[in-house]
């Protein structure tokens, strides 16, 4: 059975289209593996300063050093 043009030219829209989306999972995969290297620095700077007796700040703390200012 031969391929209409019409087939044709959905297979190559099929094959460009395949394409684009390899070449965007190809990129989003590079950012998350950026983000996990980022990640992991920060986790280590985190446990740096745990190690050097840097407390880590609580929320109770953080909330009680902004002022709210009272409605009445």
């Amino acid at each position: 059975m031969a391929a209409t043009e019409e087939q044709k030219g959905h297979m190559e829209n099929l094959i460009s289209q395949a394409k684009d989306l390899n070449s965007e999972l190809t990129s989003l995969q590079q950012k998350v593996q950026f983000k996990r290297d980022v990640l992991m620095k920060v986790q280590g700077a985190i446990e740096y300063l745990q190690q050097v007796g840097v407390p880590i700040p609580r929320e109770e703390e953080s909330s009680e050093e902004t002022p709210t200012s009272d409605p009445e």
